[in-house]
């Protein structure tokens, strides 16, 4: 590589990094567009790219656009700002972005998860295609009217109109929390189920429910809350002070499973508000794994879902798509992770 380099005042252009590297500048133009793989090799992709890093070159993607007819932007859409799980799922899709001189607009719809409206005029004349988290593809009507390619991620995969899936075994999920409960004892539940009608959250209530059938002798009561603290505060609150999850009169749950960390947080405070202990009255998990759930004491047991990685994934189909390329299939797995809000069953 040549140890020249371009006055400090002087931007670098596509022809400075080509004569660095040692190719064309049509090589250059395939590396940094993402379209290198199986016409240049490996080494000459790394040897490009550490040129274009030395020398600070970056893309006029103004002029790009008018070129190409297109505007390296992806839209990101996801229900909410206040949840951890999109910001991280939009740092992977960031992340991927930068690497091939993309942009990511994040976009929380207005309505959550209902009806998205077209953020721009037109979104045909600002975009190249728009990343979905946690929505129904219904829901999209008006952007997806607009022409774009549309991927999904945590989506229902039998919905019809979008180019590329990107899911977390989230049955699974559930499948591990209801396998953990069941080794540790418990036979009465309760579920503390999210109240937005999406498909995460209704893969989640239906493998809860067919895990137990591994118990015969366990029961289980479904209450719904909003997804805040207080909301399932209060339903955890209600159910506490009710009967059983059993048929008629008995004694009250030793589990509480929630369809995510922030219900957890809330099934925490209603227990030690009726007096018990979690653990050692009751054994409380969420599910995502979001920095709340090792702020309260004790940490909750729960399930850590790789939304880097979705957000990651979610952009590499999003690119496949836009370069004729099939998208990678397959859902990513989740963990379980114990911690303190789960011991065996008081007898």
């Amino acid at each position: 590589m040549s140890s020249a380099r371009r006055p400090a005042t002087s931007r670098p252009t596509s022809r400075d990094v080509a004569r660095d590297a040692g190719v064309s500048q049509a090589t250059v133009s395939l590396v940094l567009g993402g379209k290198w793989r199986g016409r240049v090799s490996e080494t000459t992709a790394g040897r490009v790219r550490d040129s274009v890093r030395e020398l600070g070159y970056r893309p006029n993607l103004a002029a790009r656009s008018l070129r190409l007819g297109d505007t390296r932007t992806a839209l990101l859409v996801v229900p909410a700002l206040t949840n951890e799980f999109f910001a991280r799922v939009y740092t992977g899709a960031a992340a991927v972005a930068a690497e091939h001189d993309f942009g990511v607009v994040l976009y929380p719809s207005p309505d959550g998860t209902g009806p998205a409206r077209d953020p721009f005029a037109s979104s045909r004349t600002a975009l190249d295609g728009v990343i979905a988290s946690s929505m129904a593809a219904d829901a999209l009507g008006a952007l997806r009217d607009a022409g774009l390619p549309l991927v999904m991620l945590d989506s229902d995969p039998g919905d019809a109109g979008a180019a590329a899936w990107v899911n977390l075994d989230i049955a699974d999920g559930m499948r591990q929390v209801t396998e953990h409960l069941l080794g540790l004892g418990h036979r009465r539940f309760v579920h503390l189920a999210s109240a937005v009608d999406t498909w995460t959250f209704t893969v989640r209530a239906r493998a809860f429910h067919e895990a137990l059938r591994a118990a015969p002798d366990a029961t289980a009561r479904t209450v719904t809350a909003a997804l805040d603290v207080r909301a399932g505060t209060q339903a955890a609150e209600a159910v506490l002070a009710g009967p059983g999850p059993g048929p008629g009169p008995g004694p009250g749950p030793t589990a509480i499973v929630c369809d995510d960390d922030i219900l957890a947080a809330g099934a925490c405070k209603a227990v030690r508000r009726r007096g018990l202990r979690v653990p050692d009255d009751i054994s409380v998990t969420g599910f995502d794994d979001l920095a709340l759930a090792t702020a309260v004491e004790p940490e909750l047991t729960t399930v850590r879902l790789p939304a880097e990685r979705v957000g990651r994934h979610g952009m590499e189909a999003l690119l496949a798509v836009l370069d004729g390329r099939p998208a990678a299939q397959g859902d990513l797995p989740v963990r379980l992770v114990p911690r303190g809000s789960t011991a065996a069953a008081r007898s």
